[in-house]
């Protein structure tokens, strides 16, 4: 399939063009619609929200004039936006087109991807066409976290249908900075930047993203010169690293874990799970590989996130302990050194994204972990398509991470009300009644003191009963050419990385170098 936009079709940008950029990404988006999830943390080329991250840990105005406005227990949150702003269709933006856009993200009829991110919405009103207001059912102090969904034309939402066949999913009608020209799936994509753009038009007129999954692929075509930048996992950014190039590690909420299914008899049991989060040698993994790029992880929320983050929350590396945790719970050591309780085998299998070789090598390390405390964990190297049906009895290995607040970072993944509100919402079905109830009052707490307190005891619940095996908060990597352009800041990233963000994540306003 071939999306197109605009008049005619621009050529491919070469390496070291003057205002163009070639970049290779390994992930390739299945939708350009945010209902559908695209820009989910912010940074989609070809939309706005109303807030933007800041790269830091700050959420800034962006189709808002100014910060939204909560009411006295921030059930109700005002919003005033700019005005003279215009789709890339040329159709000027107001209050219409974001009630639009976020009553179709909870709407059924829509069938949003997103709606569970949204579960607090009760309403949203257009008080005049500058000013659109918010209710939701319960005080929910994160609700600016959810500010940054691209806004899309109410026109191409008149009819309440399934995003699904949206044409929004391949020719994108935002405000952003650039403007889709071709997308040719499965090999590349162009933007060109919007001439009109409220923020000014970007001095970085062209860029074109070629899809190489691939890990090694990217590396060796990056070393060969042949683009301008890439994303890679960190002992391959420094190997590909080559004259006129440098690469820029940058920290991240991003946590790789190992998902366990908790209804499964032996990935279930509570022992097997202590037992296993000691046996992990999570420094050894770091070091080994991610070159010593990321910090042990232990429980979903990162240092990066201040008082939020509960530093007793952890696991020592405790092998001999897990086997005398194992030990006490029945399972004994077989002959060949498996362990086994009551006829039952101390195995289960942990998939992984086959193009993924940062997953794959992290299930590897996994694997050999668990087996030295008599646990066989067999690795299934899959399609992303083939991951739904299979959750229910196979761990996997996954990444998540949102450095805009604390609720989206953990939530999702490991409050038993996610459970079925999405794919990869709380996916081994985790239940835990003490991190229920003190996740639920977080996300309700105004105080900011009380509201930390409660995520730092939300942490400490969760290690004295874990349900994942949690590794390692990764730094994201790339190598990129330099010169050319200033405007580089290193952000803090979400999970979702890559072209939109990386070095990349403010484009929009780099300059040439004088």
């Amino acid at each position: 399939m071939v999306g197109v936009v605009a008049a005619g079709c621009a050529a491919p940008s070469q390496p070291g063009d003057s205002g163009a950029m070639l970049l290779a990404d390994g992930y390739e988006p299945e939708s350009l619609n945010p209902l559908l999830g695209y820009g989910a943390e912010g940074a989609a080329k070809f939309y706005d929200g109303l807030l933007a991250f800041d790269g830091r840990a700050q959420l800034r105005p962006a189709l808002a004039v100014e910060q939204p406005q909560a009411n006295a227990d921030a059930t109700s949150w005002t919003v005033k936006l700019r005005d003279g702003v215009k789709f890339h269709d040329g159709t000027p933006f107001d209050a219409e087109d974001v009630a639009a856009t976020y009553r179709a993200a909870v709407d059924p009829a829509y069938a949003s991807t997103v709606s569970s991110d949204y579960d607090m919405l009760a309403d949203v009103q257009a008080v005049d066409p500058h000013t659109v207001r918010f209710d939701l059912k319960f005080p929910y102090s994160a609700w600016p976290s959810k500010m940054v969904l691209g806004i899309v034309p109410n026109e191409a939402l008149k009819t309440p249908s399934s995003q699904e066949n949206s044409p929004l999913n391949t020719r994108p009608v935002g405000t952003g900075p650039y403007r889709l020209v071709e997308w040719r799936q499965g090999d590349q994509m162009t933007w060109s930047a919007n001439p009109d753009y409220w923020g000014g038009a970007p001095t970085v007129h062209d860029i074109t993203v070629v899809f190489a999954k691939d890990d090694n692929t990217r590396a060796q075509r990056l070393a060969a010169g042949e683009f301008d930048g890439t994303v890679l996992p960190p002992v391959l950014a420094e190997g590909a690293a080559r004259d006129g190039f440098r690469v820029v590690h940058h920290e991240t909420a991003d946590y790789r874990s190992i998902a366990l299914p908790n209804t499964h008899p032996v990935a279930g049991d509570r022992a097997v799970r202590t037992a296993l989060n000691l046996a992990v040698d999570r420094e050894g993994m770091i070091k080994a590989l991610l070159g010593g790029r990321g910090k042990p992880a232990y429980a979903p929320i990162p240092p990066s996130m201040g008082a939020h983050h509960e530093p007793a929350a952890t696991f020592a590396h405790d092998p001999r302990r897990a086997g005398r945790i194992l030990d006490d719970a029945g399972w004994r050591v077989g002959a060949d050194g498996i362990r086994e309780r009551n006829g039952t085998r101390a195995k289960f299998t942990v998939m992984y994204f086959a193009d993924d070789s940062l997953r794959r090598d992290l299930a590897t390390g996994f694997a050999s972990d668990a087996r030295k405390v008599g646990i066989e964990v067999e690795l299934a190297g899959v399609d992303r398509s083939a991951v739904a049906g299979r959750l229910a009895t196979d761990g996997i290995v996954l990444g998540n991470g949102n450095p805009m607040d604390p609720d989206p970072q953990v939530y999702s993944s490991l409050s038993s009300s996610a459970i079925g509100t999405g794919t990869y919402n709380n996916p081994g079905q985790y239940r835990n009644a003490e991190v229920d109830a003190a996740l639920d009052s977080a996300r309700r707490e105004l105080d900011p003191v009380k509201r930390a307190e409660l995520y730092r005891q939300a942490q400490r619940a969760y290690v004295a009963d874990p349900g994942l095996v949690y590794l390692a908060f990764i730094d994201h990597s790339y190598v990129l050419r330099d010169g050319g352009f200033s405007g580089y800041q290193p952000p803090v990233e979400p999970h979702t990385h890559g072209i939109t963000w990386g070095p990349w994540w403010n484009v929009e306003t780099w300059k040439p170098s004088a």
